[in-house]
């Protein structure tokens, strides 16, 4: 026996329910939110180890190299053309040559001229740079 009230309740659906559907496309959208920048910055570096310490430098092998804003150069605190400072380097690493140099530029230097003078010390093969900074104040 057949109610008349089942007769409605049999009818087929004409509409598709897009709820899961779209709790799915949120979920994938925070997803790839979350994962594109690790991807974009991460850099797989597997840096090489060894079993030697570095040998301690001796501060008074240690020679500074200014350069300001105005590409005044010196060399421990004696002005310096940057023509010859590669003559005077070479010399510096005849004499000692476990020669050390710390670069002090200019916080407005450009770059290439910072450069230019990591190319003269190349020249000269000196191996051991290093570059001074200052911790930025906020």
């Amino acid at each position: 026996m057949r109610r008349y009230s089942q007769r409605q309740s049999l009818s087929s659906l004409s509409e598709i329910n897009i709820t899961p559907l779209l709790d799915l496309a949120f979920v994938l959208l925070i997803i790839f939110m979350i994962t594109t920048p690790l991807l974009e910055n991460s850099m797989n570096l597997i840096l090489p180890s060894s079993g030697e310490r570095n040998q301690a430098i001796d501060p008074n092998a240690v020679q500074t190299i200014a350069i300001d804003r105005n590409e005044r150069v010196t060399l421990n605190n004696h002005d310096v053309d940057l023509a010859t400072l590669g003559e005077q380097l070479a010399q510096l690493k005849q004499t000692n040559p476990d020669v050390a140099v710390v670069i002090r530029p200019d916080r407005d230097l450009p770059v290439q001229k910072l450069v230019s003078l990591m190319d003269a010390l190349q020249q000269a093969q000196i191996m051991k740079v290093g570059i001074a900074t200052s911790a930025e104040r906020k």
